[in-house]
């Protein structure tokens, strides 16, 4: 009979606190409608969705909450047309 090879099982990967933080923000971009709203409405609810991830993730830092709010509002954004018309 051949060997058998042991194969090592890592733990799955945890998240640190920005990742999860970053993943419950686009959550809840999702899930409230973000996407496509009045750009004062998006103003507004990211101040206070911002407000409650800082309480949330105490861990994280003011640049890190800074960051967070960026890829917050870029993911927030409707989708770019595509221009078709190029000349090919």
């Amino acid at each position: 009979m051949a060997k058998q090879q042991k194969r090592s099982m890592k733990a799955p990967a945890t998240p640190s606190p920005f990742e999860e933080a970053r993943d419950e923000l686009f959550q809840h971009i999702m899930r409230c409608g973000v996407v496509g709203a009045d750009p004062d409405h998006v103003s507004d609810w990211f101040n206070e969705t911002m407000a409650y991830m800082t309480e949330r993730y105490p861990e994280l830092s003011g640049e890190q909450i800074d960051e967070l709010r960026k890829l917050g509002e870029r993911f927030a954004q409707p989708p770019k047309k595509r221009d078709d018309t190029a000349a090919a």
